[in-house]
């Protein structure tokens, strides 16, 4: 498709659907970021363990991935207008039911709503992303991302203080709140022609047959790169605080911790957003990315209490520009915005179920050896062997069709 025939918002049009993306990304990682601070609240309410307190997180990523595979239909169903609402609508509804379904079953069912809703999200707005503002993609898929982690940000800063005031359980059902606020700011800023896609027929006609990303390499070759680098966010998101917490630091300390490495994902993605345009070979960024987050998983196991700003400082950073370099990396690998989608939701498919495991590992790690500090290793290696197949997506090679 030529995207260039397609139709561009008007300059107030375009910053309003900005805004709206930004709205909706903000409400991508609460209702997990604001778990891990008050994980020993819900652990002692509860009766949980590591491992089952894990599914708070494991289940949303493993649901964002079976979520992105089942993507297509539900777009031809629902359409991107529609499918965008619905999700921030199952995010609000699975955050408000914790305030009264606050036991283990309804903890773990609103997980997967939660999971469900963000799935719905994540997998739709990139593709309006691409066909509204088809030259300045990088530059709003960086407001996306720096959106998902100032959410997080905010989630871990204020659930400490949100708890003391409204419980652990009116802490999470709060998030409620932005969740509709930010449908209702999308039903106004979608009515703009570029925010819905066109009729797909009419696309596909005239145009090279479309070969199914499960039969080219270059496409699973995709998934290992958007998993690990996910991998270590969703591991740091659900098992930072606790980490911090089991060594005697306070239940706010430990949410502070992870909201200053939040804060510092969201100067990546900042970063990433200004500076991405200039670096069309990705994997310089990603290399550096890579090496920052090496760093500060060391830290975490040699000196994560006197040294934990700069460990977290450097964390934040390397993280923060790995997961929107994994995204822009994949959506370069195809022209057409609604074909991007398609392959958007197939790695990340693939890649969010990859990343459940991390969380999971973590608890099962945590109940047998009390200590984290091996999960911080394995993510490490497990960044290592990222860092390396993205050498393999250099410039100007083959595209995906």
């Amino acid at each position: 498709m030529d995207q260039s025939n397609a139709p561009q918002p008007s300059r107030g049009a375009g910053l309003l659907l900005i805004a709206a993306i930004f709205a909706l990304a903000l409400n991508l990682r609460p209702a997990m970021a604001a778990v891990g601070p008050l994980l020993d609240l819900i652990e002692a309410a509860t009766g949980m363990g590591s491992t089952t307190a894990s599914l708070l997180t494991t289940l949303p990523v493993a649901m964002i991935g079976v979520g992105a595979l089942s993507i297509r239909p539900l777009r031809r169903r629902l359409g991107e207008r529609k499918g965008v609402l619905l999700g921030a609508v199952l995010i609000g509804l699975a955050c408000l039911a914790r305030a009264v379904f606050d036991g283990t079953a309804g903890l773990i069912a609103s997980a997967v709503v939660v999971g469900v809703g963000v799935a719905l999200i994540q997998a739709l707005a990139p593709v309006v992303v691409k066909r509204a503002f088809p030259t300045r993609f990088g530059t709003v898929m960086g407001v996306y991302t720096t959106g998902i982690m100032g959410g997080a940000a905010v989630a871990a800063a204020t659930a400490a203080g949100l708890a003391e005031a409204v419980g652990w359980a009116g802490a999470l059902a709060l998030w409620a709140v932005p969740a509709f606020l930010a449908a209702v700011v999308w039903i106004v800023a979608s009515r703009a022609p570029a925010a819905e896609e066109p009729n797909r027929a009419a696309i596909a006609e005239g145009t090279h047959p479309e070969v199914p990303f499960w039969k080219q390499p270059r496409a699973w070759a995709l998934v290992p790169i958007l998993g690990l680098g996910t991998s270590a966010y969703t591991l740091v998101l659900a098992w930072l605080p606790p980490y911090y917490v089991d060594m005697g630091q306070t239940r706010a300390t430990a949410g502070f911790l992870l909201s200053g490495m939040t804060g510092a994902e969201v100067a990546a993605g900042v970063l990433v957003s200004l500076l991405v345009a200039r670096f069309p070979d990705r994997r310089g960024p990603m290399l550096m990315a890579v090496a920052l987050a090496l760093v500060g998983l060391a830290g975490l196991v040699l000196t994560p209490v006197s040294l934990a700003v700069p460990v977290m400082l450097l964390l934040g950073l390397g993280i923060g520009a790995v997961f929107p370099l994994t995204l822009i990396l994949a959506m370069d690998q195809i022209d057409d915005p609604v074909r991007s989608g398609d392959l958007l939701a197939f790695v990340q498919g693939g890649g969010y179920i990859i990343a459940s495991l991390s969380p999971l590992a973590a608890g099962l790690l945590r109940d047998r050896l009390s200590d984290l500090s091996q999960a911080w290793m394995l993510m490490g290696l497990g960044l290592v062997a990222m860092a390396l197949m993205t050498l393999t997506f250099r410039p100007g090679g083959a595209k995906l069709r």
